[in-house]
């Protein structure tokens, strides 16, 4: 079977070379370049796609269909900030809920708990205490203040932690520490990684120390044998050496011009080789705004969004298996919840892949067209004319 798509998107950055196949053949999935992977990650495949899911209905719990259905694409999962609050009462008692579902149907599995380091969202029990016009004195020092209004900072109803303050830290890594304990997760995914450095350019080495110190105490609240995942920090030398997992979140086109693939290759590589998990994701709702993130009259339905999500497939999965090393995960679809991606039928997800035969190839000097062997599936991918063709075999 052969698929086959082309975009346009933008250009610029700085290309990175791309490591030409080994003699040696690929490495074992259990190690890479002589590092070894904790035993506390995922058992990873080369069987078919590694494929991770991130999801929240903040209505509801998963049918039982749902879960089956998810497991089936994964055994690396992430509930995201708001599932079943509304069910349940708190996003803490949704991953609870889940995680045990999904370790049943699938022993080993690895399920993460969500909880963001920026936005003050009230989510969990822990966090209601952030709802909007309903903060205490005691919480409100949390918070960052609009230096021209004096009044909170927020962005619509979510105000903003200051990680400058050390009790703020405290309390965070205390919360997550305790989430993650009792929802029974495997680890925390930590989203927005900034601190907010941009409000406040002239303390922004403070700022960076100070999210470092934070990420510190979360992996001593969690647990030395539960994974800790940094979305957009694997760039940072500090926060590299901390996380033992990265998301590498396209948000935008500018990350995803044929130099920033190629040095998103070049990254799967470093962190693998350094036993570090990737995550690969793609959600395709940044080509389905104009321009993104546009306002609602440029955004597509969910109808709409998946089948783009469908027609990009080729392209994406041949620029993500080009490049993909052990413990690379790709996620995939058009946003963060149940109905934008995680229950979408995609039967390449669920093909044979086989082991790489060797790492990538440029198909001629200075072109950006590559190509790589797996034992059933043969991928190329020209990242310049944005097109993806992978040959299952």
């Amino acid at each position: 079977m052969k698929l086959t798509f082309g975009l346009l998107l933008l250009p610029f950055l700085a290309a990175l070379p791309i490591a030409r196949a080994a003699d040696s053949g690929p490495p074992p999935a259990s190690s890479a370049e002589g590092s070894r992977f904790p035993s506390y990650f995922p058992a990873f495949s080369w069987e078919r796609v590694p494929v991770y899911q991130q999801f929240a209905d903040g209505d509801r719990v998963l049918t039982d269909a749902e879960a089956a259905e998810i497991a089936s694409t994964s055994g690396f999962i992430c509930i995201e900030k708001n599932h079943a609050i509304r069910a349940l009462g708190g996003a803490e008692l949704g991953t609870k809920h889940e995680a045990t579902r999904f370790k049943a149907l699938q022993p080993g599995l690895k399920c993460l708990f969500y909880f963001n380091s920026a936005y003050a969202y009230p989510f969990v029990t822990a966090s209601k205490v952030f709802q909007y016009g309903k903060v205490n004195d005691q919480h409100r020092s949390f918070l960052l203040t609009d230096p021209k209004t004096g009044e909170l900072a927020r962005r619509g109803e979510v105000y903003y932690f200051d990680v400058l303050n050390p009790d703020f830290r405290q309390w965070w890594a205390s919360t997550v520490g305790q989430c993650v304990r009792e929802s029974g997760a495997d680890g925390l995914f930590v989203d927005q990684m900034h601190g907010f450095s941009f409000l406040r350019p002239a303390r922004k080495r403070e700022v960076a120390a100070a999210q470092a110190e934070l990420m510190r105490m979360a992996k001593a609240a969690i647990g030395p044998d539960r994974i800790l995942l940094l979305n957009n920090a694997a760039h940072l030398p500090e926060l590299f050496e901390i996380g033992d997992a990265f998301m590498l979140e396209h948000y935008g086109a500018q990350l995803l011009t044929k130099e920033a693939i190629v040095n998103d290759w070049a990254l799967l590589k470093r962190l693998a080789a350094a036993g570090k998990i990737a995550v690969w994701r793609i959600g395709v709702e940044v080509e389905s705004r104009t321009p993104p993130p546009a306002a609602k009259q440029g955004q597509l339905s969910d109808a709409a969004d998946e089948e783009l999500s469908r027609k990009r497939l080729p392209f994406y999965l041949a620029a993500f298996l080009v490049g993909a090393q052990p413990y690379s995960y790709f996620q995939y679809g058009w946003g963060w919840r149940l109905k934008t991606g995680p229950l979408a039928a995609y039967p390449e997800f669920k093909r044979p892949l086989g082991r790489p035969l060797g790492e990538s190839v440029p198909t001629a000097p200075g072109n950006w067209r590559f190509r790589r062997e797996f034992e059933h599936a043969r991928v190329r991918v020209d990242l310049e004319a944005r097109t993806g063709e992978i040959e299952w075999r």
